[in-house]
């Protein structure tokens, strides 16, 4: 029986501990391991470890004591430093890793989107672009790179309801997960007067209805590019990555 440790709580990450349960349980025994930040999530078949590692050498530690025989990266595309600890870890166990790189949006014709490098330039974009009434969708964790801005308020939508005091006083907040639907998103940008979007370009289908619902009222987009992924073996998706662990499971 191999053990394979499959690292966030992201919607690919569930589907491969789902494939796994349903598909590999006589072979494999799957371990979700979540940082514990978002508090509500979809169910996740199969053993659930929750908290940080400690870092590399934590996560090293895990790994040997558990005797983890892959590692399955499926944390969120903006998850650098988590990507970057499991690659080192990898590395230093000589333990199989598999990374998931999440295919980012197609930019279509009709798009306005004006791509930054960081939360810190999307801020500053805001007033350069007039905006009044914006879409936050960067998660809650980055909102306070968006204070001091008294003349803008914000629409920010967050997976877990907003601490008291929330970040943000000039906002209303929208508590959901994805998948969202194009009509249902044209409809809550145009109910609040919406006249720019930003985004972290997270890519995805759960989320990609934001990118449609902009494009459709001709609303400009911020784009805040996602970090650069650790080289080594990478798919795309769930189904990929159960094609990559029957293979190496058949070496």
């Amino acid at each position: 029986m191999r053990r394979v440790l499959i690292l966030g709580g992201t919607g690919e990450a569930v589907a491969i501990a789902r494939m796994l349960y349903d598909e590999m349980a006589d072979r494999v025994e799957a371990i979700s391991a979540l940082a514990g930040v978002t508090q509500s999530r979809a169910p996740i078949p199969g053993t659930v470890r929750v908290g940080g590692f400690g870092g590399v050498d934590g996560l090293v530690e895990y790994i040997q004591a558990e005797r983890i025989d892959v590692l399955i990266d499926a944390t969120h595309p903006f998850a650098a430093q988590m990507a970057a600890q499991v690659y080192a870890a990898a590395e230093r166990t000589a333990t199989p890793r598999l990374k998931i790189i999440r295919p980012m949006w197609r930019r279509d014709p009709r798009d306005r989107w004006i791509e930054i490098p960081d939360l810190a330039a999307a801020a500053a974009t805001i007033p350069r672009v007039e905006a009044r009434r914006v879409f936050l969708t960067v998660g809650g964790r980055s909102l306070q790179a968006f204070e001091d801005m008294p003349d803008v308020w914000f629409l920010a939508r967050m997976t877990d309801a907003p601490p008291s005091p929330p970040p943000l006083a000039n906002a209303e907040y929208v508590v959901a997960r994805g998948p969202f639907q194009a009509d249902a998103e044209i409809a809550l940008m145009r109910s609040h007067a919406i006249d720019l979007l930003v985004a972290k370009a997270s890519g995805g289908a759960a989320t990609e209805a934001k990118i449609h619902a902009a494009r459709a009222l001709d609303i400009p987009t911020v784009i805040i590019r996602r970090p650069p992924a650790p080289r080594g073996d990478a798919v795309a998706d769930a189904d990929a990555a159960l094609a990559w662990l029957n293979r190496l499971l058949a070496d």
